[in-house]
């Protein structure tokens, strides 16, 4: 008889499991933003038992490749905390608010080491992983017709925020349960589902169709491929529909770069580009036109606080930031300073050693899942995951956002198959 490899055996796929097919559950009660932290120093002090028991693979039988990754990420991570207090200091912030401070790394930037270091050492089976992404589609799928006529029920907008709150964070939207949302530059309706507001929400919807695209069974992929696409269209995200559309054929068109047919076809393409450049550009600058024009109001207030992060870092806190996140003025509406836009946020806040603890981790990653994917397909979806990164660090805070899209980190950084050559291979760190 067949094993089901999508069935959770172990207590780690367990728990990933279920946490993710309680999604809206847990969305319900406005506690989303404490489970992912909470699921991903869970993971990582089961990964640290079982390697302290010799129950994960041992250093010796890792992949040294996909160790160097989980080991670039957490030592990126820990200079991103050593940025945080040089900068308190620096600031004269004390003692409470550099507490505070570090709590916030904890359930944020930490987590983008956390969650590769317990993908890695955690026999967790790629195959659980999408069955839950589908099955947690299907409910969204059952769901939608509730999102869809909620406003024109007259329904409210925001049903309410959790008491959850208390546990901290920036704002009341990660715990507030939004039916829908009205653009006030654009005046339409748009749908955030269970992140804190729409374009999150299209990061997890692309995050969630390349998950679902590697599911084996062909129902339940058009499942979870579905929901995804409802998420990223119903979110009126631009940046979602630029990384549905970009980041999947991207990374199949590079992994091809060893065949001879590739450079052919790429000296070809070359030559036309080069006879139509013009037009080429013309329309390049079209659809960007087009782009920023979607919500004119949306991309000048991004572009004021980028301009005003990058002027008051160069003048008052070059290498360790300001330390905190400050509201911007009135000219844009009061959002925080160096929002939409991670490497912005990490220069205003935590200065050019926060950037670079960024920088290094997810260009060394890159180019491994490259690398990777020159010789298989696990690592081309590890790299178009990678991408999808990449895209929204511009548009995006990764930090404030990693405990919605830490399925991510298990399509390029799971452990090394196990004993038998079974199918299950380490996503971005088996060295071949």
């Amino acid at each position: 008889m067949a094993t089901q490899t999508d069935t959770p055996e172990t207590l780690a796929e367990r728990l990933v499991s279920w946490t993710i097919q309680g999604t809206w559950l847990f969305w319900l009660v406005g506690g989303l933003y404490i489970v992912g932290p909470a699921l991903g120093w869970a993971l990582a002090g089961l990964a640290a038992w079982q390697v302290y028991e010799r129950i994960g693979p041992a250093p010796g039988d890792a992949s040294p490749l996909g160790a160097s990754v989980v080991l670039v990420w957490v030592v990126g991570m820990l200079t991103m905390l050593v940025a945080l207090v040089a900068g308190h200091a620096l600031n004269g912030l004390g003692a409470g608010q550099t507490l505070k401070s570090v709590i916030g790394w904890a359930k944020g930037w930490a987590l983008l080491a956390v969650y590769p270091a317990a993908a890695f050492y955690l026999d967790i089976r790629p195959e659980v992983l999408y069955r839950a992404i589908c099955r947690l589609g299907r409910q969204t799928l059952w769901l939608l017709p509730i999102f869809l006529i909620a406003p024109f029920l007259g329904l409210p907008q925001t049903l309410y925020v959790s008491p959850l709150k208390i546990f901290g964070g920036s704002s009341s939207d990660f715990f507030a349960v939004v039916l829908y949302t009205i653009d006030p530059g654009a005046g339409i309706m748009r749908w955030q589902f269970f992140a804190p507001w729409s374009p999150a929400a299209g990061m997890v919807a692309v995050v969630h169709v390349l998950l679902a695209l590697e599911e084996k069974s062909a129902r339940w992929r058009w499942v979870g491929v579905a929901a995804g696409l409802a998420i990223a269209l119903m979110s009126e995200s631009r940046l979602a529909l630029v990384a549905l559309a970009l980041a999947w054929p991207a990374s199949h068109v590079l992994a091809r770069a060893r065949h001879p047919a590739f450079w052919f076809v790429g000296g070809a393409g070359s030559l036309t580009l080069g006879l139509f450049s013009q037009t080429v550009v013309d329309l390049l600058q079209q659809l960007n036109d087009r782009f920023r024009g979607a919500r004119p109001e949306s991309s000048r207030v991004r572009a004021t606080l980028g301009r005003i992060a990058i002027d008051r870092w160069q003048n008052e806190a070059m290498w360790f930031g300001h330390g905190v996140v400050e509201r911007g003025p009135h000219l844009v509406e009061y959002m925080p300073i160096g929002s939409h836009h991670s490497w912005y946020g990490l220069l205003f806040v935590k200065g050019l050693v926060g950037l670079i603890a960024l920088a290094v981790p997810l260009a060394y990653s890159l180019a491994v899942c490259l690398w990777l994917a020159l010789r298989g397909p696990l690592g081309r979806v590890a790299f178009a995951m990678l991408l999808v990164i990449l895209m929204y660090s511009f548009g995006e805070n990764l930090e404030v956002l990693g405990y919605l899209f830490w399925p991510h980190w298990w399509r390029w950084a799971s452990p090394p198959a196990a004993a038998g050559g079974d199918a299950h291979r380490h996503q971005c760190g088996q060295n071949r």
